[in-house]
């Protein structure tokens, strides 16, 4: 137990759960102690959970020695307050999606981890599983050829009709609706595939996107419901990424190359499959084989979690990444200056509305290095 090494939880909501599911899949990793501003949901949690738990934040940071790890899994407006303390009290700290809900805001904390030696990530971690890590390399391996256009979808069905009501984590926590619609799918969504695609090309120099309210009767007024946008990357890659949830689910991303088209199925499946739909010939006809090859990784990748609602993914993979970054002594691979460009690209999307279109980015991040079993 001793040699276990530690990340501490704040806020204890619905993805608390989620992470807690993919910690079972590291035994390698505890969570010492958790913390919620709201005490009914704490204790639910905790015991849930059998985890230790602290009376209130100041006595959650006090418990932590220097440069420990914190997961701030709090509601997205207090990403910003609590990721701050949590870096001034001089830890690194992983933060659910988006990093901050202005870019200012993500700025402050990305200059606050550089001035203090700290690591700063936010979600999602998904680029770092099995299909995400198979995809790029197959495009580092030219499978398809030259990449010359990608379409990505985040679309979600039409969730206001859906029995979220009805929706409850494992320790009782409700799906959070108001928060989900205030800030809206862009922002809860866009990253499952903008961290893919910043992660296999690099910086996003322009974005030319539009975002609407299509869904007024919400219950929660004045936020897009849907986005698109196309990006233009600074090493000449083109892709459209859509998000709403409005339209028929589609979680698909699909890479046209000059031999054909790499395709995934399943955003939020780390083990989706990867094909690759060779382009041919036949009868004076240009086809893509309907079936497609199927990519496989070459050997053992990284722990899988079970399927839970509509996902099948390990949370756990950032903050494992960050542990593995810091005992190594070596550059984490979700580094701040992809937290932040991700969180501008993202903002861009959204406050794009029918008259701010086309924006330049004022950040930018190299590639990420692949996972050592996707080389």
């Amino acid at each position: 137990m001793t040699n276990r090494r530690s990340v501490s939880i704040i806020g204890c909501g619905f993805v608390a759960d989620l992470y807690m599911r993919s910690f079972a899949a590291h035994p390698d990793i505890a969570v010492t102690q958790v913390y919620d501003h709201d005490p009914a949901r704490l204790k639910a949690f905790a015991q849930h959970w059998n985890l230790h738990t602290a009376e209130s934040l100041d006595r959650f940071l006090g418990n932590l020695p220097k440069g420990s790890l914190v997961l701030n899994l709090t509601n997205p407006t207090a990403h910003f307050e609590i990721t701050e303390t949590c870096l001034r009290a001089g830890h690194h700290v992983y933060s659910e999606k988006p990093l901050a809900m202005e870019m200012a805001d993500a700025i402050t904390l990305h200059d606050l981890a550089a001035c203090n030696g700290l690591l700063l990530a936010s979600a999602p971690c998904s680029f770092l599983g099995q299909a995400a890590q198979t995809l790029a390399k197959a495009i580092r391996e030219d499978v398809a050829g030259a990449v010359r256009l990608i379409y990505a979808e985040l679309d979600d069905g039409f969730i206001p009709q859906a029995p979220y009501a009805d929706w409850k984590s494992d320790s009782g926590a409700p799906w959070p609706a108001t928060d989900e619609f205030s800030v809206g799918c862009t922002l809860e969504h866009a990253g499952y595939y903008l961290t893919w695609l910043i992660a296999m090309f690099g910086t996003v120099r322009r974005v030319v996107a539009a975002s609407a309210e299509c869904l007024p009767d919400k219950g929660v007024p004045g936020t897009p419901d849907f986005s698109t946008a196309t990006l233009f990357f600074e090493n000449g890659v083109v892709a459209r990424l859509t998000c709403s949830i409005v339209a028929r689910h589609n979680h698909s991303i699909q890479v046209f190359g000059e031999k054909g088209v790499l395709a995934v199925k399943r955003a939020w499946d780390n083990e989706a499959a990867v094909r690759f739909h060779k382009r041919f010939v036949m009868r004076r006809r240009l086809m893509e084989h309907p079936i497609g090859k199927r990519l496989r990784p070459s050997g053992a990748t990284h722990p899988k979690v079970p399927r839970w609602g509509a996902a099948a993914m390990n949370f756990a993979l950032g903050p494992a990444e960050m542990l593995d970054a810091l005992a190594e002594g070596r550059e984490c691979r979700l580094s701040a200056d992809f937290a932040l460009h991700l969180n501008e690209v993202t903002l861009a999307i959204q406050a794009s509305g029918a008259e701010n279109g086309i924006q330049e980015m004022t950040t930018r991040c190299d590639p990420v290095a692949p996972m050592p079993w996707a080389v």
